[in-house]
């Protein structure tokens, strides 16, 4: 598959720590440091805000893969280089930039997949959290590691805790043991798993599936997703009866609805 640099300043530079590819409606951000198992440096997390920033109006994507190069997802943050920050505002100006980015993903007006081989281990776990969906390869394994070097993973706890069950978050933060794909999948941190030679056609089924619906239901089932679980359970109904009121206006609905009736496939105007 090719890849072409994002038209960033970042980007464009040799040795781009993020690259971007666009293939019938889904972008992927394919993370571009294998070397140092692809590590969230303050330029690798820069890169992923501008290219976030720049596909956010792109009214042709149905969703966004997070991939990466090389034997590992993401190793979390890069330890090299926060061992020579010198002072706690610059340790709280890297998380504050770490949690944007996070925040983004949850943010992105179209389903954000997570594809995921080798390790995902602290912020590398969060970001894969983060996303809307994982589908990871049988080898991948993921962990939240801090707490084995006297740094409580408390960021990634955030993601964490809004994608597995409390107990369970609780258990992989405290511990900082490793899961296998098999307990991601059981504890519901991914979606799909499939034998490493096989993922990038898991992918493409879970993607083709997506490329199927109307883009104005995909984000309104992002955005609606997104804030409900914020709100108190009877506010949330009332959010979310306005919200489908007014998805029922769509041209889209109508389409889809004639085409189920009349047994044909829908003609979607919104892609």
């Amino acid at each position: 598959m090719s890849q072409h640099q994002l038209a960033t300043s970042h980007a464009t530079s040799p040795g781009a720590p993020v690259l971007c590819h666009h293939d019938r409606g889904v972008a992927t951000l394919t993370l571009s440091r294998p070397d140092s198992y692809n590590a969230l440096s303050i330029e690798m997390l820069t890169a992923l805000e501008e290219a976030l920033t720049e596909l956010n109006d792109d009214h042709a994507l149905c969703a966004l893969v997070i991939a990466a190069e090389g034997r590992a997802f993401c190793a979390g943050h890069d330890l090299h280089e926060m061992q020579e920050m010198g002072n706690e505002d610059d340790y709280r100006q890297l998380f504050a930039h770490c949690s944007r980015v996070m925040q983004r993903l949850q943010e992105f007006p179209v389903p954000v997949i997570a594809r995921v081989q080798g390790v995902a281990t602290a912020a590398g776990c969060q970001l894969v959290a983060s996303c809307d969906m994982a589908v990871a390869a049988q080898s991948a394994r993921f962990a939240v590691s801090g707490i084995n070097v006297g740094l409580f993973c408390s960021t990634p706890a955030v993601a964490l805790t809004r994608s597995i069950s409390p107990k369970r978050a609780a258990e992989m933060l405290f511990t900082g043991d490793f899961i296998d794909a098999d307990t991601a999948l059981d504890w519901g941190l991914v979606n799909r798993i499939a034998e490493d030679a096989e993922l990038d056609n898991e992918l493409a089924r879970l993607l083709d599936s997506l490329r199927s619906k109307s883009r104005i239901a995909l984000t309104t089932g992002k955005a609606l997703l997104s804030r409900q679980r914020t709100l108190p359970l009877g506010q949330a109904y009332a959010f979310a009866g306005e919200v489908m009121a007014s998805n029922m206006m769509a041209e889209d609905v109508s389409e889809g609805i004639d085409a189920f009736i009349n047994k044909r496939p829908p003609d979607w105007q919104h892609r």
